[in-house]
């Protein structure tokens, strides 16, 4: 990869925390709850994608469901960018996600819904058809030291009809984070 990727892919890194500052004072979110983390993976079909993002989340609230499980509505957002054969695009998200939580092990699992916009509809093997997309998504998490999180999903982007060319993408995706 040539230098002005590398800058393209920093730019994406850095750009993921900036623009929530706003949303990091709001008084809906729990603060003391917030995760920020990387996530990289590739495509579950074919299109050889590669995807990397930066991610925050915030707990909006949190519901025992008994001494052992919790379920916990949060906020997403990220920033990173999707790949293909060096066609690099700016791929950013913001939505909902509802994580059901065991609490002995510290084991969680996720889904979620959020809308997307990428930069780059046309890919040479994938046409996406327009810059908004939906991505839904199921994974699990776990905290294997304390505040320290690495989980896996898999997710699925698609303009849910709204263009006549809708080919979808799947994505394997792992990822790190750390709760505040």
């Amino acid at each position: 990869m040539g230098r002005s990727g590398q800058t393209f892919r920093s730019l994406c890194v850095l750009g993921a925390l900036a623009p929530h500052i706003s949303v990091l004072r709001s008084h809906a979110l729990d603060w003391s709850k917030a995760e920020v983390g990387a996530r990289t993976g590739l495509s579950a079909s074919k299109g050889n994608f590669q995807q990397s993002e930066a991610f925050s989340k915030w707990n909006i609230h949190q519901w025992p469901v008994s001494t052992n499980f919790l379920v916990i509505p949060r906020l997403e957002t990220t920033a990173g960018y999707l790949e293909s054969r060096g066609k690099f695009g700016f791929i950013g998200t913001v939505g909902p996600e509802f994580v059901f939580e065991y609490r002995p092990i510290h084991l969680e699992l996720d889904s979620g819904f959020r809308a997307t916009v990428i930069s780059r509809e046309h890919y040479e093997s994938r046409e996406f058809g327009i810059p908004f997309q939906f991505t839904t998504h199921i994974g699990v998490n776990w905290e294997f030291v304390p505040n320290w999180r690495m989980g896996y999903r898999y997710e699925h982007m698609s303009n849910a009809g709204l263009s006549s060319s809708n080919p979808g993408l799947n994505m394997h995706l792992l990822g790190l984070s750390y709760q505040f």
